[in-house]
């Protein structure tokens, strides 16, 4: 018998099926601790999106640019608060049915329609982060040719690199490692990630420390950048809020976190891993965020890497940028993984006698070794991966992209959908004083997400047009 796709992955970020501690505790080996689980949220959180906190404060000043950080974190608090308790059912500490997914949880609180609409949006994040993450490296890797050239030709110097080029070549790297089998249960990959990401971040936050002193000042207003209207002004600061919603919230993983953590306390522990990540990530973006505004001022680049407000130490800027494409190449197919993983087993299950689908052929090389390769497999993915090079190339615009990105994804995943599920949970009653509070909490992010989209995607138009 032909093995088939389905048997060959496992993604749980989209499993709908709720299983209990009877059915599954001798197949599941839960040991996780409240610093293994403070190590996987900064993990997941830590990405490209800190690179951008710089330009995010200088369009909304020093008065709104770090309480905004700040109230996005306690936004976050809240909203992982409420998830964990989601964890276990009927009770949320010792109910004995868990839901290990995200989706998994809508599904069992809010019925199939909604998981649903959760898939669509799970699958759109995914795959408008692979989209980011392909803009990202490609300016990296333009990064490290600008900054070579500028230091052996002055700064001064036309040292200007297309984009397009190294988005191809990313693709074809990505379209390689999509045929890779089992790469999403290649436990390195995270490690290497976290490693790339604290690198470039830390060297990102020691330059304009560094930077700072040197000005011997502190750059910046109290209203951020001046633009050339209020209307102007309005789209920028609209635009700051969508960068650093993308950059904050990990709700889509966290109960696959807390599915990892030791019973039977897991979601007290899961608050209490959430508190600690969430204060020592809000005080890692406050730094960054704020000593690179502090460093350039109005001049702040929308990536501080790569933007050139540093020139020198030259080899420092290109470690930096060779961290960010390493944690980028790897990042990119944790995010795709899970969409093969669906669409795959469902045209697996629907097309069992499909050869085209279901079939494999051995693809020798000589001397090396031999590859079973999958013809729908290969056609899919290498076909998702053009389409996120493709849209990519359309629009090379990180800050417009990570804020279009963050803000169409922050009310209904971070907010909407744990809320609700909350209110099932909990049995709370339609206009109580809890129900009325949160309900006013969601309305209020819903419109800080509107705003954040709105002005993100003007950004994103007017970018394309000029």
């Amino acid at each position: 018998m032909r093995p088939s796709m389905a048997d060959d992955h496992h993604s749980p970020l989209l499993q709908c099926s709720h299983s209990s501690d009877e059915e599954t505790g001798d197949l599941t080996h839960r040991t996780g601790t409240v610093w293994t689980a403070i190590a996987h949220i900064i993990t997941g959180v830590m990405g490209a999106g800190v690179l951008s906190l710089g330009w995010s404060l200088a369009q909304l000043g020093w008065l709104f640019g770090p309480p905004a950080i700040v109230v996005f974190a306690v936004v976050t608090g809240v909203s992982t608060s409420i998830l964990s308790d989601c964890y276990r059912s009927p009770h949320s500490e010792y109910g004995p049915d868990r839901n290990a997914s995200f989706q998994q949880a809508v599904s069992y609180y809010l019925g199939e329609k909604s998981q649903k609409i959760c898939a669509v949006l799970l699958n759109e994040s995914l795959y408008g982060n692979d989209i980011a993450y392909t803009i990202a490296t490609a300016t990296s890797m333009r990064a490290i040719l600008k900054s070579n050239c500028y230091h052996e030709e002055g700064h001064d110097a036309a040292c200007k690199y297309p984009d397009s080029i190294y988005m191809l070549l990313f693709g074809l790297v990505q379209i390689v490692m999509s045929q890779i089998p089992n790469f999403h249960n290649m436990a390195w990959l995270s490690v290497v990630a976290a490693i790339m990401s604290f690198a470039y971040s830390f060297i990102g936050l020691g330059l304009g420390l560094a930077n700072v002193i040197i000005n011997g000042e502190i750059k910046g207003s109290i209203g951020g950048v001046p633009a050339a209207s209020a209307t102007d002004k309005v789209w920028l600061v609209f635009q700051g809020l969508g960068d650093i919603a993308f950059a904050y919230p990990y709700s889509i993983i966290l109960l696959e976190i807390q599915d990892t953590l030791k019973p039977p306390r897991e979601t007290k522990t899961m608050k209490k891993a959430s508190r600690s990540a969430i204060i020592i990530t809000t005080l890692f973006y406050l730094c960054c965020g704020s000593f690179g505004y502090a460093a350039f001022g109005n001049n702040t680049p929308g990536n501080l890497l790569t933007g050139f407000g540093f020139y020198e130490p030259y080899w420092l800027v290109d470690l930096a940028n060779a961290c960010v494409i390493l944690h980028l190449v790897g990042g990119y197919q944790v995010f795709s993984q899970p969409v093969f993983a669906l669409v795959e087993t469902w045209f697996s299950e629907r097309y069992t006698d499909s050869h085209f689908v279901n079939g494999f052929y051995q693809l020798k090389l000589p001397s090396i070794t031999t590859f079973q390769i999958n013809p729908f497999r290969l056609c899919f993915r290498s076909i998702y991966v053009i389409s996120t090079t493709g849209i990519a190339m359309l629009f090379p615009y990180f800050n417009q992209v990570l804020g279009v990105l963050g803000a169409l994804n922050f009310w209904p995943l971070v907010v909407h959908f744990p809320v609700e599920m909350y209110f099932v949970q909990r049995k709370i009653l339609p206009w109580s004083s809890k129900w009325i509070a949160l309900k006013t909490f969601s309305f209020g992010c819903f419109l800080v997400s509107a705003v954040g989209f709105i002005g993100s995607l003007e950004g994103l138009v007017t970018a394309k047009l000029s």
